[in-house]
C-alpha cells in the first residue's frame, strides 16, 4: 500500500525541531562502523570485536596471506584456543562430517577414501604454541621439528571419534600431511599412540616437494590417490590449503586454525 500525501506531509513535518527547524537525529549513533584493519587504540570491548572479525575473516579464507598473529589480538587468540569455542567449533565441524560420512552410499569396492591433514586435524600442537604465543611469534621451523620429533601431540578428540567412525563405515583413509619424509616413523608413533590405526597411506613431503605450497603439494598428491582409483567423498584440514585444488573430495570441512595460516 503507497502511503498517503497527507502521511508523508507529517513524517517530513515530523522529522524536523518545530522550534529551530534543525534537523532531529533519530539514532543515536552510526550502525555500522567502516573499519577494515585491526587497531590498537580501540576500547577492549570493540578490540575483542574486531579480533573476532579477524578470525572469522581467516576462517572464511578472506584474509591475505599473513604471517602472524597481530600483536593486539594475541589475548583474544589465547582465549579462543583454550576455551569452551574451540572445542565447540571441532566438535561441530566433527558432527558434520559423520553426518555427510554417514549419508554417502558407498560402493564396496574398497576404493571410497576420505583424507585428513594431520597437523591441528589429528593431532593438536596446542602445547607447542602455548609455548610460542598462540601465533604470536613467527613460525620457526627448527623448534617446531624439536617438537614434532617428541611425538608427544595429543589427539583432537572430536577428530579421533571421526575418525574411528569414518573408518568404521568402510572408507579407505589417507593422512596427508605438509611434515617431512625424515618425520615419518615419529608421526606414526605419535599417531599410534593416541588411537591412530589402519589408515590405508600415510604421504609426507619427499625432497622433491619441499620448495611446493601446500595446496600444490596436497593438490599433487590427491590426484595421484584419484590415479589411483580411489574416489575421494571427504577431506578434513585446519587449512585451506588442505582443501583447495584438484581432487579435494566431494565434501570439504575445514577445522579452525587462528594461529597460523599456510598457502
Amino acid at each position: 500500500m503507497n502511503p498517503s500525501p497527507a502521511l508523508f506531509l507529517f513524517l517530513l513535518l515530523s522529522a524536523i525541531n518545530p522550534s529551530t527547524g534543525d534537523e532531529i537525529l533519530f539514532l543515536p549513533r552510526q550502525l555500522i562502523s567502516h573499519h577494515h584493519a585491526v587497531a590498537g587504540g580501540d576500547e577492549p570491548a570493540d578490540l575483542q570485536l574486531r579480533c573476532a572479525s579477524r578470525r572469522y575473516a581467516g576462517e572464511a579464507n578472506n584474509l591475505a596471506p599473513w604471517k602472524k598473529v597481530p600483536s593486539e589480538c594475541g589475548g583474544y587468540v589465547r582465549e579462543y584456543m583454550t576455551g569452551k569455542a574451540y572445542g565447540y567449533d571441532l566438535e561441530i565441524a566433527a558432527s558434520e562430517s559423520a553426518a555427510f560420512a554417514r549419508s554417502v552410499p558407498l560402493a564396496n569396492d574398497g576404493k571410497d577414501a576420505w583424507v585428513f591433514d594431520v597437523d591441528e586435524t589429528l593431532l593438536s600442537n596446542l602445547p607447542y604454541y602455548a609455548d610460542h604465543g598462540f601465533g604470536l611469534e613467527l613460525f620457526n621451523g627448527e623448534e617446531f621439528d624439536k617438537w614434532v620429533e617428541r611425538a608427544v601431540a595429543p589427539a583432537v578428540k572430536y577428530s579421533l571419534n571421526l575418525y574411528m567412525e569414518v573408518l568404521s563405515l568402510g572408507f579407505k583413509i589417507f593422512l596427508l600431511t605438509g611434515r617431512s619424509e625424515a618425520h615419518c616413523a615419529v608421526t606414526v608413533a605419535n599417531l599410534k599412540s593416541v588411537g591412530f590405526h589402519d589408515w590405508e597411506r600415510l604421504i609426507l613431503r619427499g625432497a622433491g616437494d619441499q620448495k611446493k605450497s601446500a595446496k600444490l603439494f596436497k593438490s599433487e598428491k590427491r590426484s595421484e590417490i584419484a590415479a589411483d582409483g580411489y574416489r575421494i567423498l571427504g577431506n578434513s584440514g585446519d587449512q585451506w590449503s588442505d582443501l583447495l585444488g584438484s581432487n579435494a573430495g566431494n565434501r570439504s570441512f575445514k577445522l579452525p586454525n587462528p594461529m597460523y595460516y599456510i598457502p
